[in-house]
């Protein structure tokens, strides 16, 4: 994924699936400036991560 689909998904008001190494995540927030954003792993609002966008992938 690249930085401005994150951004796009992270604005959008539906809900996109979204998986970090084939696990569902939230996106939080987005640092266009570095590529990374910050997710939510699972259902729990405290398990958090940083990673790069493009390790992100989009479910079609």
């Amino acid at each position: 994924m690249d930085v401005k689909r994150a951004v796009d998904i992270y604005n959008s008001k539906e809900m996109i699936s979204v998986k970090l190494e084939g696990e569902p995540v939230w996106i939080e927030h987005v640092d266009t400036e570095n590529g990374m954003a910050t997710v939510q792993v699972g259902s729990r609002p405290t398990n958090t991560m940083t990673v790069r966008v493009d390790r992100l992938e989009e479910e079609s």
